[in-house]
């Protein structure tokens, strides 16, 4: 059995003493924003990981650094990573939500997105295969929407965990439709193996879809927890 630990946060309101816990990257990366919303949700994603990674590893979250080096380019704008420590982590934030999950060694993605955003027939027709648009449009209308998120999420999730994102097309991998357990059917990048990827759909609360993926052949234990800054104290649970 794989563990894989989700955190849910809402977006700092103070920044405080945080902004100390970047790196010169990451500040970089934090001023960068224009809007306060986008500085805060990053922020919170940055101090919520460095918390998780710093609670596994026995260490304060001052002390964390991520190589966050981007495979395409080379600089430090590209996912977070711990190298030879044994953790794998992912983080995703939508509007009032901010998630990290981590697991002990096997390479996990997490998305969380609003299901206010509008599923137009160009974005459904992007992101859905023929089999999947099939089912979809099955369902009751009023369940389209959130379906729809259903299914972004879980291959946004499993894209993530490759380490490819976007890169991979969404229409090349198929998912299982919603209402069902959550699995990856198949896939035509090889990065993605049905057999060796996990999944789970998440509860981040109301207005909100989200899913994990895990590569690994176990099965997997997700737990789902909130995180404040009161409730971490120094990092140390």
């Amino acid at each position: 059995m794989t563990t894989c630990e989700v955190w849910w946060a809402t977006p700092l309101d103070e920044v405080g003493d945080h902004l100390a816990l970047l790196n010169d990257p990451e500040r970089q990366r934090y001023e960068a924003y224009r809007k306060q919303a986008d500085r805060a949700r990053f922020l919170t994603a940055r101090v919520l990981a460095k918390t998780l990674a710093g609670r596994r590893l026995g260490r304060g979250p001052a002390a964390i650094r991520f190589d966050a080096t981007c495979s395409t380019c080379g600089k430090q704008h590209g996912p977070p990573r711990l190298p030879g420590t044994g953790i794998a982590l992912s983080i995703s934030h939508a509007g009032e939500r901010v998630g990290v999950a981590v697991t002990g060694g096997p390479a996990v993605g997490l998305d969380v997105e609003s299901t206010g955003r509008r599923a137009d027939e160009a974005l459904v027709s992007y992101t859905l295969n023929e089999a999947e648009l099939a089912t979809w449009h099955q369902l009751p209308e009023m369940e389209r929407s959130a379906g729809f998120f259903t299914y972004w999420t879980r291959k946004e999730a499993a894209m993530k965990a490759a380490g490819k994102g976007l890169i991979i097309p969404l229409r090349g991998l198929t998912m299982s439709s919603p209402g069902t357990r959550p699995r990856l059917l198949e896939s035509t990048d090889t990065a993605l193996d049905p057999s060796k990827t996990r999944m789970a759909d998440l509860d981040p609360g109301p207005g909100y879809r989200a899913a994990v993926a895990v590569l690994t052949t176990d099965e997997i234990e997700v737990t789902e927890r909130w995180w404040s800054p009161a409730s971490s104290g120094d990092g140390q649970w």
